[in-house]
């Protein structure tokens, strides 16, 4: 139904002529592609129809996106007081949020617990004390490290238990008296290997079983993000789904042995890959001149009205390889 609301729209051309023409515009500018959006997130559905998506609001917090993606009824992934306020203001249920930050601070657990947001991930000890304290009817998914060597951006080296610390947090955790739902991981952003998720579905099955013998109701799985969000990626997105779908038909498969339905949900924290492809960033050619080089050529240097210190920060932060596109 969406798809046919915006079936006749401009082009992402379209709007800048018009954007330059009509409003004498220097200044750059995006252009969003709602369209793209509402593509990606068919295909995320077509894909992988197990799982259920929760965007990372800290890719890209631009309104009209979480506008858009609340309106499809998804979850939300925040990692702070002021993210999960913006979502819970665009009406969006506390149930369809989950606290994704393993280091928080006290009086952000604090202000989950007032507006009940109750699921919550941590990867250490003193997260543990601080939950008991602070929200003790918080519902904990224990968040391991994994192997996130093939992405782009690396966050083993912050966030993440080690696989030998399982047993140890999972003990305290029932010591305690703080209740743990789930096991949540992420193999890095940008991740280039499909078969990270394999290797990190099958760790999480080992979390799970040493939850439940711990007498814990483990009813979630959080397969992090990582998904590619352009078709210019070492490994697509439908590689990349192919391997999370094998691997939860062999660890949480969806009907088990003796014929049940499974009881465990799985949510993903998807970012670029809703808004990577939809976002085009017009900015101005403000000046120009001409370099000499060693071999006594001449080359043109250009300068723009945006840098790595506003919209190019991607090539800093992401590594990323912008493609200009000259626009008559």
């Amino acid at each position: 139904m969406l798809e046919r609301l915006f079936g006749v729209t401009p082009t992402v051309e379209d709007i800048i002529r018009d954007t330059i023409i009509n409003g004498n515009c220097e200044e750059a500018f995006y252009v969003v592609d709602i369209q793209d959006i509402l593509r990606k997130h068919k295909n995320w559905l077509l894909k992988m129809p197990r799982v259920q998506p929760f965007y990372a609001v800290k890719c890209n917090s631009t309104p009209i996106v979480l506008e858009l993606l609340a309106s499809l009824g998804i979850g939300f992934d925040c990692a702070s007081k002021a993210e999960i306020d913006s979502i819970l203001s665009l009406g969006v249920s506390p149930n369809n949020i989950i606290y994704a930050n393993p280091c928080k601070t006290k009086s952000f657990i604090q202000h989950a617990a007032n507006v009940g947001v109750d699921v919550m991930t941590f990867d250490n000890e003193l997260e543990l004390y601080k939950i008991r304290q602070f929200h003790p009817n918080a519902r904990m998914v224990l968040r391991i490290k994994v192997d996130d060597s093939h992405s782009v951006c690396r966050l083993g080296l912050k966030f993440g238990a080690d696989i030998e610390r399982v047993p140890h947090l999972l003990q305290v955790a029932k010591n305690i008296g703080v209740n743990i739902i789930g096991c949540s991981f992420h193999v890095g952003s940008g991740c280039e290997s499909a078969d990270a998720y394999t290797d990190a579905i099958s760790n999480a099955k080992y979390v799970f079983e040493l939850g439940r013998q711990l007498g814990f109701d483990m009813t979630l799985l959080d397969i992090g993000g990582g998904f590619p969000g352009t078709s210019i990626t070492k490994v697509t997105f439908d590689e990349t789904s192919k391997a999370v779908n094998e691997a939860l038909d062999q660890h949480f498969p969806a009907i088990d042995e003796f014929g049940n339905a499974s009881n465990i949900t799985i949510i993903a924290e998807p970012g670029r890959y809703y808004v990577a492809s939809a976002f085009t960033l017009a900015t101005n050619i403000i000046a120009k001149r001409a370099v000499p080089m060693e071999d006594q050529q001449i080359a043109m240097m250009y300068y723009l009205n945006d840098g790595v210190y506003g919209s190019f920060n991607c090539t800093i932060f992401d590594h990323w390889e912008v493609e200009p596109i000259p626009f008559p």
